[in-house]
């Protein structure tokens, strides 16, 4: 049985830093594309961003330049980096994976 873990959310001021991960485990074949979807309060889920086995990456206008996504597959780990954070992405943050599934969230509350 596969199950993709997250972690890393937490408490943060506007303008500040956090860096969530995402670990696969279990019977893994082959990883494509790892992503990062979110759910505001309130809110439906929404993509945030993506990046393929070739380390090619998408982002949603509402974090470009500010998020980074990133993988280490060695460590079938996928990361998203957030920079500038703003009130407006506090939300509960999942990994979902093609044909493995989605993590069981982690959330991220920016606030002063």
């Amino acid at each position: 049985q596969v199950q993709l873990v997250e972690s890393g959310g937490g408490l943060v001021q506007p303008g500040g830093s956090l860096r969530l991960s995402c670990a696969a485990s279990g019977s893994i074949v082959s990883i494509n594309v790892m992503t990062w979807y979110r759910q505001p309060p309130g809110k439906e889920r929404e993509w945030v961003a993506g990046i393929s086995s070739g380390d090619i990456t998408n982002y949603a206008d509402s974090v470009k330049g500010r998020f980074t996504i990133s993988r280490d597959n060695a460590k079938n780990t996928v990361y998203l980096q957030m920079n500038r954070l703003k009130p407006e992405d506090t939300a509960v943050y999942y990994c979902y994976v093609p044909r493995m599934g989605w993590g069981q969230g982690t959330q991220v509350i920016v606030s002063s």
